[in-house]
This record gives structure tokens, C-alpha cells and sequence, in this order.
């Protein structure tokens, strides 16, 4: 039965009491995440759409959804039966959702927005949108408590400690680093609101949201105070005790606010990409507040030594696991009796053999045939498709392991193909090379080096509707800024340390997708007179289906990369797997001519 038409109704009954026209919805919660807890699953609730991105208004007319183009087909089959309407985003002459409100409302208007789950950045750019339009901005809390009946408690498990053997460096060396910051920048107190943040500058873990390794919570970091805000419940007591020895104050995540109304006359640094309105809005009267960069997101962008080494070895073991898939794979798609969704479980079975597995990084994307178009579709069993020995496969899949998290595409033939589909995966594959050989100067940003995944695909009329890249956290958010390789601009430059995506794509609506994803390490390659170059180290350790290869459509510099990457492969993994899968593994990785 579809409630969504209640929903909507019961939601513009409270806009009518509000003396409201429209209500707007980010899609986020407080803290700016992607993935939500299911009490801050909002945009879902009220739509059905049940993507990671999406923003949606609603008026007494009308009620739309803005995405982008991981999305469209899928959003444009969610919302049928409905009243909802979808609208492009990153698309050539896209109307955004504010200049929608601009154009649909009159003067007099006025616009409810959730001050908890409206970034500063988001704030300001509708101000800035309906600015002399006589529309009027209105914030209200969370309106969706009297509407959403059994709407879920917040859950979650222990809060843990993650050990300095695998974070490389110590919580109270973090906090010394960034009271340094804050004395330099003349700032008394940094306000972190991003999860990954607050895991990352306390080396505590937890399980709050689904795939993400972080725990409901805010800190504030002053020049002689740390406080962290969380559930205390969920942690443990001596725990406790040693954040207290090491003076840094816990309270209970429900006082943030209250807290922030205590601060006077200080100078506090808040980061308006993840920092809500209500926050901004509670110490501007009394406060300076200065926006800026999070200089905590910077630093946990650049992986130290020990980082790094424990991504190589979460990599062998992802690798092992992947390699024991495909074999897995190739010996059961013949009795029609495997689907996208049991090809994901078996895949996150074998990974969760290897030793400290902490789960899966994002919910795994298995697209057989026209699903393989659907960029991010992630299947249930009423919706899967049964596997076939013909065509090919897309899987898009990550771990947390206690040493580093995995993110990894892979297109696989499954049998016979088209020669469409060779040629597309070879341009694909020819575009993720090139990215991966590339030398840049320092300074480089991610939006100065897309095009190198997308030429070969552009040179033949194709492209991608998707960033090429993404940063990657240690045991913490798959998806991390403030890093992208994308072609929007980006003002973070790449530096040594950084940890990416390299995921260059086709897909052919109804069809078939194709997508190859490795994972980078921005390292240092040369100093030479005109400067420091830069370059990638490949971490991702799986074959590449060479069987989708037009070798025709490669140049020898390309088959040089391929072979010497898949001996790499080779024997990196050997010594983990099973002697059973040795043979396999080499025919996997065997040399192209």
C-alpha cells in the first residue's frame, strides 16, 4: 500500500499551521552525513526514494526530488504512483532547487527549512538565491516528529577505541596538534560536527549508522578543553576513566546545545560544509563565529605511515576474498540459481572469514545486465536479477577492516559479449589507466586531472554522469572529503597521503553497465628544477577481467601497466589464499600479449 499521498497531506497540514507555502528537505541530519541513521531518513520517509542523495520540496501543489545522475533511473521508477516528480541535477542547464523555489513562489512566500539538517553553506546559498524575491525563509524543528508515526529510536553498539598501532598516532597528540591550530589561527574553540571527524580526532569507533564505523556525536576543542558529546551509554566504563585522564570531558550528545549557549564572547571555528544552521544560528549572537575549512578534515585526509600500511593490508585481504568470488562465481552461475542479491551476501560472507572484519564500507551494488546501468541500485531479493552465463556483471563493493576500508568496482563477463561491451570496458579501462599513471605538479587538483579518465570516452562520444574519484577514510566514511577528482572545481589540491577513487564508467540505460574501480595513494615521485611531482600508488589488489579486452584499442604503454599490475597481483595475494585458487588466480592474471 503506498502511504506516501498521507504523508503528504499530513505534512502540509503542518505547513498550513506554520503559515507555510513550501518545506524544503536536504536529505541529511544533523551532522551533514550521506548515509543516515533511520530516524534522520527523512527524503525516504516522505518520497520513497531510497538513494543517498537527493533534495525535495514541497508545496500545497506540488512535490519534486532533485538528484543526480547515479540516481535518475532509479529515482524515476521509485517515485511512479506517486505525486513526487524528479528533476536533474548536474546536468547541462539543470534548475537547481533554489532557483525552482525562485521561480514557483510568489512574493510573501514563505520556506520551511529544518535548522538541524540545513548546512551553513546550504543556508546561504538559498538566502542568496531568494534574496529581493520578497520570499522568506522560515526555520521550524523537525516537523516530521508529529507526523511520522513509529518512527525509529536512534540505535547502537559500544563505542570502542581504535589502537594507536593502527591509527599511527595518539589521541592526545591529535588534540596538542590541534589546540597548536587553534592558537595559530586565534580561535578559542574549534566546534567538529562531521561523525568521521569526531571518530578520527578521538580514535573511537562505533556503529550508529549502517556501514559507517562512527557514533552519534559533536566535540568541541578549545585551547585548554575537549569535550566530546555522545551517548554515554554506550560507553563503556573504562573507556571513561581514560578519556578523563587524559582531560577530555564527556557529556551526554543531548547537551550540545545547551553547551553552545553557555559560550561568550569567543572566536569559534565551524565548518559551514557540515555545520547545521541551528548550530551557526546558537553562537552567532554572542560569538564571532568564523567559517572555514575543517582543518580536522584536512588532516584525516592525509594518511600518516601507519595508515597507509594498514590499507595495503586490508587490501590483500579484500583481494583474497574477491579472488575466492570469482571463482565462486564462475562455478555456480550455470544453474540459473544465483541473483544479484545472493552474489552480494556470498561476496560479504567471504569476506567476513578473514580476520578483523568489521563489515561492509557502503551496501553492495550487484548489476546484472540492464541493472548494470542503475549506477548506485542496490538490490533486495524481491528485485534481483538471476545471473546468467552470458553477458556481464558490475560489482561495486567495500570493507572495514581493523587495519583500512576497501572500495572496488569490478565488471565481469559471464559469458559470451558483445563487441559493444569490449569496446566500451577496453575505453573505460583505457581512461582508469591513464589517471593512474598520471605525474602532476604539486598543488594539483582533482578537477586538473579528470579529464584524464574521461578522454578515451570522449573521443568516442561517451561519458560519465559521476565524479571520477573520491576520497576514501581509514576504517571510517568510504565516501571522505575534502578531496574529489571530479569536474567541478574543488579548492583542495592532492597531497602525498591522500587516499582515492580511480572509477571511471559507461553505462547504457536498459542495457548494461560498466564500471573499474581501484583505489590510489597520492605519493611523492620527483623533485626535479621546476618543482615536487606527484603521482599514484595502486592499492586495490584484484584481477581485471581481461576477457572484455579489445587489445586492438590498447597501446603498448597500456599493456605494460596491465601486465605489470596483474603480477603484482599475483604475488601479493598467493601467499593468501587457498593453494586450490593458486592455478585460478594465475589464469586470471595471466599476461596479454
Amino acid at each position: 500500500m503506498n502511504k506516501i499521498p498521507d504523508r503528504l497531506n499530513a505534512l502540509r497540514q503542518v505547513m498550513l499551521s506554520y503559515g507555510l507555502d513550501a518545506w524544503f528537505i536536504s536529505g541529511s541530519d544533523p551532522h551533514a552525513s550521506e548515509y543516515l541513521p533511520d530516524s534522520w531518513k527523512i527524503r525516504e520517509f516522505i518520497s520513497g526514494f531510497t538513494g543517498s542523495y537527493g533534495t525535495v520540496i514541497i508545496t500545497h501543489q506540488e512535490a519534486c526530488l532533485w538528484t543526480d545522475p547515479r540516481y535518475f533511473i532509479q529515482a524515476e521508477n521509485e517515485l511512479k504512483g506517486t505525486e513526487f516528480k524528479m528533476l536533474k541535477l548536474r546536468t547541462l542547464y539543470a534548475v537547481t532547487p533554489e532557483s525552482w523555489l525562485k521561480a514557483s513562489l510568489k512574493p510573501g512566500s514563505k520556506v520551511g527549512f529544518d535548522p538541524q539538517t540545513l548546512t551553513v553553506n546550504r543556508f546561504h546559498m538559498m538566502q542568496k538565491s531568494l534574496q529581493n524575491t520578497g520570499i522568506e525563509l522560515v526555520d521550524v524543528t523537525d516537523p516530521f516528529g508529529k507526523i511520522w508515526k513509529n518512527r525509529p529510536e536512534k540505535s547502537g553498539g559500544p563505542i570502542f577505541e581504535v589502537p594507536e598501532t593502527q591509527t599511527g598516532i595518539s589521541r592526545s597528540e591529535k588534540m596538542e596538534r590541534m589546540e597548536e591550530i587553534l592558537i595559530n589561527q586565534k580561535a578559542d574553540y574549534l566546534i567538529i560536527n562531521a561523525l568521521d571527524e569526531t571518530a578520527w580526532a578521538f580514535n573511537l569507533r562505533g556503529s550508529d549508522i549502517p556501514y559507517n564505523p562512527v557514533f552519534l556525536s559533536y566535540a568541541i576543542i578549545g585551547r585548554n578543553s575537549r569535550i566530546l558529546f555522545s551517548d554515554l551509554n554506550n560507553m563503556p566504563l573504562p573507556l571513561k576513566l581514560q578519556l578523563k585522564e587524559e582531560k577530555i570531558e564527556c557529556m551526554e550528545y543531548n547537551r550540545f546545545f545547551p553547551y553552545l549557549e553557555t559560550i561568550r564572547d569567543k572566536h569559534v571555528l565551524i565548518d559551514p560544509s557540515t555545520a547545521s544552521y541551528a548550530m551557526f544560528n546558537t553562537l552567532q549572537n554572542n560569538n564571532v563565529v568564523r567559517e572555514k575549512k575543517s582543518f580536522v578534515a584536512q588532516m584525516k585526509a592525509i594518511k600518516n605511515r601507519t595508515e597507509q600500511e594498514g590499507f595495503r593490508q586490508a587490501m590483500k585481504k579484500d583481494g583474497a576474498a574477491l579472488v575466492e568470488f570469482l571463482y565462486w562465481l564462475q562455478q555456480n552461475i550455470t544453474d540459473g540459481k544465483v541473483n544479484e542479491y545472493a552474489a552480494g551476501r556470498k561476496l560479504a560472507e567471504l569476506r567476513s572469514r578473514q580476520k578483523d572484519y568489521m563489515g561492509e564500507s557502503f551496501p553492495s551494488i550487484f548489476g546484472y545486465k540492464e541493472h548494470g546501468a542503475m549506477i548506485h541500485l542496490s538490490v533486495e531479493p524481491d528485485n534481483a536479477l538471476p545471473l546468467e552465463p552470458e553477458g556481464i556483471l558490475l560489482f561495486d563493493s567495500g570493507a572495514h577492516y581493523l587495519q583500512g576500508t576497501t572500495d572496488i568496482t569490478r565488471t565481469v563477463a559471464l559469458g559470451k559479449v558483445s563487441n559493444q561491451q569490449k569496446t566500451d570496458f577496453t575505453l573505460v579501462l583505457k581512461g582508469m589507466i591513464a589517471l593512474t599513471q598520471a605525474r602532476f605538479p604539486e598543488g594539483t587538483k582533482g578537477c586538473n586531472l579528470d579529464i584524464l579518465a574521461r578522454q578515451p570516452l570522449w573521443e568516442n562520444g561517451l561519458n560519465y554522469g559521476h565524479g571520477t574519484g573520491h576520497g576514501v577514510g581509514h576504517i571510517l566514511f568510504v565516501h571522505e572529503g575534502p578531496v574529489s577528482i571530479r569536474q567541478e572545481y574543488t579548492d583542495m589540491s592532492l597531497m602525498p597521503g591522500m587516499v582515492l577513487s580511480n572509477e571511471p564508467g559507461i553505462y547504457r540505460e536498459g542495457e548494461y553497465g560498466i564500471r573499474i574501480e581501484n583505489i590510489l595513494l597520492c605519493v611523492e615521485k620527483e623533485k626535479t628544477p621546476f618543482g615536487t611531482f606527484l603521482g599514484f600508488e595502486t592499492l586495490t589488489l584484484c584481477p581485471i577481467d581481461t576477457k572484455l579486452i579489445d587489445l586492438s584499442l590498447m597501446n603498448t604503454r597500456e599493456k605494460k601497466w596491465l601486465n605489470d599490475y596483474h603480477a603484482q597481483v599475483k604475488e601479493e595475494l598467493t601467499p593468501w589464499l587457498k593453494p586450490s585458487l593458486n592455478k585460478y588466480l594465475a589464469e586470471l592474471t595471466e599476461k596479454i600479449d
